[in-house]
């Protein structure tokens, strides 16, 4: 069972998705990806980062752009990031100053990836 309790830590609050991917908005996502994280983060293992495909699944919509876009306060206050860092012994996030409409198409391009 996924816990969404927890996904209001940081500046974004409330994210309404459609059923449908925004293929467009998937693909602004994709070159965001290929920019700003593929350094450290892959799509089908863990690299530096964790693995991205399957986190739309397990993760609110929510807490993935919070993530994304406040690292530092995740970590400090979210038990799920918390327990993430510890359990894969991972560097903490860099905080790329991801703008809010880049980490919604980065969201989309998760999610297109977990439909694939």
């Amino acid at each position: 069972m996924v816990d969404f309790s927890n996904k209001i830590i940081g500046p974004i609050k409330s994210v309404t998705l459609s059923d449908e991917i925004d293929t467009a908005l998937a693909e602004k996502g994709r070159m965001v990806f290929n920019t700003m994280c593929i350094a450290c983060h892959k799509i089908d293992r863990k690299f530096i980062g964790p693995q991205v495909k399957g986190v739309a699944k397990l993760r609110a919509p929510e807490w993935i752009m919070n993530i994304i876009m406040n690292p530092e306060e995740m970590i400090q206050k979210d038990p799920i990031a918390q327990q993430l860092l510890l359990e894969s012994n991972m560097a903490v996030m860099a905080n790329q100053n991801i703008k809010e409409d880049e980490a919604r198409a980065l969201l989309e391009y998760f999610r297109q990836i977990d439909q694939e």
